[in-house]
């Protein structure tokens, strides 16, 4: 399978892939920020990446396409896509979330599940649709939220959920 990737920030879930998804090529990397810690994975990985702007959708289905990629993930990737591009890959874009979807969608959701009281919290991959985090759930890896747990200690935890449930997932395709 080819695999394109979305990111937004350091790249940990996007390099994970690349890792534990060994039979499966990861032939692109999409990024949308000047200062994204995944295109150094990239460079150092040896993965083609490239920078296009989130509201350039029409030049990002381009690429894709171009790579003829079978599964895009957004791992990490910030912003929500139009129906446009939803439709362009249907049943082919998946999203990791952090947390256990429906609970916390959007952004800060970590912030959220530890001030909720909740005694646990988790990840989610999910099917991408136009409406923010609300595609069909594929699986999902719970975290406990421990006392004294900090955003940081809890995202480290919800972290190490993600880069066991994502390969799990991209696996299973």
């Amino acid at each position: 399978m080819r695999i394109g990737v979305m990111c937004s920030g350091e790249g940990t879930n996007f390099e994970n892939i690349v890792h534990s998804c060994p039979d499966h090529d990861v032939v692109l990397m999409d990024y949308n920020k000047k200062k994204c810690g995944a295109q150094k994975r990239a460079e150092r990985l040896g993965i083609t990446s490239v920078r296009i702007a989130s509201k350039d959708e029409d030049d990002i289905i381009t690429i894709f396409n171009t790579y003829n990629v079978d599964l895009i993930v957004m791992a990490g990737w910030m912003r929500v896509v139009s129906k446009k591009f939803c439709e362009a890959f249907a049943g082919r874009i998946i999203n990791l979330h952090p947390s256990l979807l429906p609970k916390y969608k959007g952004l800060n959701a970590v912030e959220q599940a530890l001030k909720s009281g909740d005694d646990e919290t988790g990840a989610t991959v999910h099917f991408v649709t136009e409406q923010l985090d609300s595609g069909a759930i594929i699986k999902q890896q719970k975290v406990p939220i421990l006392p004294g747990d900090t955003v940081e200690s809890l995202q480290r935890a919800i972290q190490q959920a993600e880069h066991y449930l994502l390969p799990l997932v991209i696996n299973a395709f």
